[in-house]
């Protein structure tokens, strides 16, 4: 029984028809929730850690909220029993409807109220209305609702991840089972995968950050993969190849020990020819990459392909530097003679033009002339003096009065 003046009949049917729609939306819903593809995941997964803590909270709130609604759904199914005895309910019968179904007629499961917060002549068990249960089950609903959700969204997210990462683990072991071989470092991400599983299956909470899935682990794995799945291609194509490829590393070699030839050719020269050079190092890279040839044999005798493939990439790598040092030191030394010989042609030049302008008789240029003559066609060439004369006599033929001085 309520203080409040009893409902009518009219408004007794309206708030029975709409706490059955209420039961059975909630009902539905409860349902929903528990066939979530979240809810099931985390129902028949081997959770531990962090994962199994938020499922224990979300179990909890789960049995709490089917114990209310039991609890509601009993209350209202004893109001219906009520309302169906009459068709024509006297006032006493409105009067415990009105309270059934607006005062505080429902005890919820686990109910009893601690001693502190009890008063001397109050209830020792809560009571709640109808409408209240409603609430309290909203609220326990939501945060089930919201923790299966967020935990859904991390395990989706890390399961694909794992998926990919599986798929080219995969793929790397076909690789390397059509060499009819091992690899260590494909055993040991193989056996960090398997870690990563149970992590993911057991945890996924584990592997989040800022709410959302860490999927950094699963991806420097997926590029150790891509990484050892290139290189095991790479070693089965060197199966297939290692002849060609054995062959062609040799002819780089021999041609990295012609072009180091050259340079120490040319260097010879400009020692003659140039005074005080500035000269590149040449190393002799040509005989210690030669020295390497025996191993790769070896390797290939032993069918340690991936071995054979990482060392002769490497070798190529190595030979094709040391080419393009031993290039570019030809080029620097050719260089110092072919700037002498430019500074010969500009003497020449500046002569023709001395020629030109009436001046061949002049005796101050003629002294000029013959001073980086004799600079450029003197071996060895000081090419920094010689420059410096140069540019005095080509002063000289534009300036009559530097040249008459000079």
């Amino acid at each position: 029984m309520t203080g409040r003046p009893p409902l009518s009949r009219e408004g007794i049917d309206g708030a029975l028809a709409r706490l059955r729609d209420e039961r059975d939306r909630i009902a539905t819903a409860l349902l929903d929730l528990e066939n979530h593809q979240g809810y099931q995941l985390l129902k028949g997964a081997p959770l531990t850690g962090e994962t199994k803590l938020r499922w224990d909270e979300i179990q909890a709130r789960v049995s709490t909220l089917w114990g209310l609604f039991d609890a509601y759904r009993r209350q209202l199914e004893l109001a219906e029993e009520i309302r169906a005895r009459q068709s024509r309910p006297s006032q006493e019968r409105l009067a415990e409807l009105t309270g059934l179904l607006t005062g505080p007629s429902v005890e919820p499961p686990g109910g009893e109220i601690p001693l502190e917060r009890r008063s001397l002549l109050g209830p020792a068990k809560e009571r709640l209305t109808l409408d209240a249960v409603v609430v309290r089950m909203t609220a326990l609903y939501d945060g089930a609702a919201d923790a299966v959700a967020a935990t859904d969204a991390v395990w989706s997210v890390l399961l694909d991840r794992l998926g990919e990462v599986e798929e080219a683990f995969r793929a790397a072991q076909n690789v390397l089972a059509a060499m009819e071989t091992g690899d260590p470092e494909l055993d040991r991400i193989g056996r960090d995968l398997a870690g990563l599983r149970a992590a993911v299956v057991g945890d996924p909470l584990s592997l989040r950050q800022g709410g959302r899935a860490d999927t950094r682990r699963l991806d420097a794995a997926g590029d150790q993969l891509t990484a050892v799945r290139r290189r095991l291609e790479e070693a089965l194509r060197m199966r297939a190849e290692h002849g060609p490829r054995m062959q062609a590393v040799e002819a780089s070699i021999r041609q990295l020990q012609a072009a180091e030839d050259d340079a120490r050719l040319a260097r010879d020269v400009v020692l003659v020819k140039i005074a005080s050079p500035r000269l590149p190092e040449l190393p002799a890279q040509a005989q210690v990459l030669a020295q390497r040839l025996p191993g790769l044999a070896a390797l290939r005798d032993q069918g340690r392909w991936p071995e054979l493939s990482a060392a002769v990439g490497g070798l190529e790598r190595a030979a094709e530097a040391a080419l393009d040092q031993a290039r570019t030191a030809h080029r620097a030394i050719a260089g110092l003679l072919e700037r002498r010989d430019e500074l010969r042609g500009r003497l020449d030049a500046y002569r023709a033009k001395a020629g030109r302008l009436g001046r061949a008789e002049d005796l101050a240029l003629d002294g000029l002339y013959t001073q980086a003559r004799e600079l450029l066609f003197t071996a060895p060439c000081d090419l920094r003096r010689a420059t410096v004369a140069l540019a005095a006599y080509q002063r000289a033929i534009t300036s009559p009065e530097a040249g008459a001085g000079t």
